[in-house]
Order: structure tokens, then sequence, then C-alpha cells
């Protein structure tokens, strides 16, 4: 079994900076990968730190664990790379006034051997591509999701929802963090997928499937989303980190 992985991040059509951070790791033995997108908020400047301090935060304290010194349960694991992250955030928020309101969002795949231990806050999501299925592993933690879950729109109602991207959860902007937590089992040629919300609100999920067919490798199916993207005028920044399970 071995991974194969790749990722990019961009700025988008419309925004002048990049606020997203991606980070990937495979472990020495290489049964073990890192896979971690942010979405920083909070302003020019707020956002990027936020997501960078998040991303920084999640690769240092899970380093010891690909290393395979760590103790406890990777969903522990995954819980305390979600604390440090937010303390760090909330640190740097009392430090400067005008990053009080800056946070990120944060989804992270740990994969250890088949099983995608994957944990994560905010619209941020993590896919599992497989054969002419995508999958959606996360629930947004947004108020559209709240009303389409309760009934009060329908999906055809979203794109018309004015506060269609307010969140009801995010790394820094609470004292204590509780990251929603999947485990999947994946299947040789599944496609794990983890993305800003600059992919999946410009490019529609059956359109990944056909990119990904007609794409030659990890990198040139990273990149034809990207492009894809900003085709469709991508309003936000548009990050993807792509891992794939071989035999």
């Amino acid at each position: 079994m071995r991974y194969r992985i790749a990722g990019q991040s961009h700025r988008g059509a419309v925004r002048e900076s990049n606020q997203d951070v991606v980070d990937w790791r495979v472990n020495d033995s290489g049964d073990q990968a890192l896979l971690v997108v942010a979405d920083g908020m909070g302003g020019y400047q707020g956002g990027e730190i936020a997501s960078g301090l998040a991303v920084e935060a999640v690769v240092e304290s899970l380093g010891s664990a690909l290393s395979g010194m760590t103790g406890g349960s990777v969903r522990d694991g995954l819980e305390c790379a979600f604390a440090l992250a937010n303390e760090r955030i909330l640190n740097k928020r009392a430090e400067d006034a005008k990053l009080s309101k800056m946070g990120t969002t944060l989804v992270v795949a740990w994969v250890i051997g088949n099983r995608a231990h994957i944990a994560h806050m905010g619209d941020s999501r993590c896919y599992c591509l497989r054969g002419d299925q995508t999958i959606c592993l996360t629930r947004d933690d947004t108020v559209v999701q709240n009303m389409l879950e309760d009934g009060s729109i329908t999906e055809a109602d979203v794109p018309n929802v004015p506060f269609r991207n307010v969140l009801t959860s995010a790394v820094g902007a609470v004292g204590q963090v509780q990251p929603s937590y999947r485990v999947e089992a994946l299947e040789s040629g599944d496609v794990l997928l983890l993305c800003s919300d600059g992919l999946t609100n410009s490019v529609p999920e059956a359109q990944w499937l056909e990119i990904l067919k007609d794409s030659d490798g990890m990198e040139s199916t990273v990149q034809a989303l990207i492009d894809a993207s900003l085709a469709n005028e991508a309003g936000d920044n548009v990050s993807v980190v792509l891992l794939t399970l071989e035999n």
C-alpha cells in the first residue's frame, strides 16, 4: 500500500490575497499520511495569519505521531492538535487588536493504513471520490446547513441566502473547540479530497469526477480543478489536496 498526494492553493479569480493554507506529510515508513486545509477569516492579513497558525500547529502537534512516538487514540491526537491551533490563534488575537476577529476553518485527514480519520471545523470539506460517487465526509458548520436540516430552506434556496457563508464554528473563535470526527475505510483507487469552499462554490461536484477521469496523474488533477474554478470565476481562494490509496 502507498499514497500519492498532491495539493495546491490559489487566490482565486477575484481575491487580491490568499488566506488559505494547505500542507501534507507522509511518514518515513509510508503507512501514514497527514493532509490539512485551512481557510482563514478576519480581514486582510488576519485570515492568512489564522490559517497559517492553525496548519503549523496541526503539523507540529501530530508530527511525533507520524513518527510512531505517540500514546492515546487517534481522535485524542486530532483533538489536541485542534486545541493547540485554537490556543495559538486566541493568543495572537489578544496581542493585536487588529486581529481580534480572525479565525479559520480547519479540516484534517490523518490516514493510517487504509483508514482516514477526519476532523474538521467550519466549511472546508473532505470528500471520498469512489468510482462514480462523490461522497462528502464532513458536515458544514454554517447557518445555512442548519437551515437546510431544519427545513427552513431547500438546496435551491442556498445561492440566494445572503448570509450563506456565516460559520457557526471556527478555530480561534471560541475558548474551547470540539471538532467533528469521522473514520472512513478507504478502498484501493479511492481519492480523498480536502478543499476550501472556493472549490465547492465554483465547480460542481459532478465535474470533479470528469476532471479526475480525464487528468493524467495527481498533480494534473489538482491543476485541472484549480483551472476549472478560475474559469468559473471563483469568488474566493481555492485550495485542494488529494490523496490516492494504492495497493
